[in-house]
């Protein structure tokens, strides 16, 4: 079994914060019900962009500097 990789478009949102539980705080800055949402191991970040109206690159941007802020060196 592979390790996820955060810039999988098919990485279920459940699978993306247990991999990289840094991930957490982007969702809920932008007030996302994501974190807990029964609905996350089946939603992507592309679907969740979609039902909140925000722009897809921008917040995948934030995702990655999130991962990347706590990354080892």
């Amino acid at each position: 079994m592979r390790d996820p990789r955060p810039d999988d478009p098919d990485l279920p949102l459940g699978e993306l914060m247990d991999h990289w539980p840094e991930t957490i705080p982007v969702f809920l800055r932008h007030r996302m019900l994501c974190v807990g949402c029964l609905v996350n191991p089946f939603h992507t970040v592309m679907d969740a962009c979609a039902e909140y109206g925000l722009d897809e690159d921008v917040f995948f941007q934030e995702i990655l500097d999130a991962i990347r802020a706590v990354a080892p060196r």
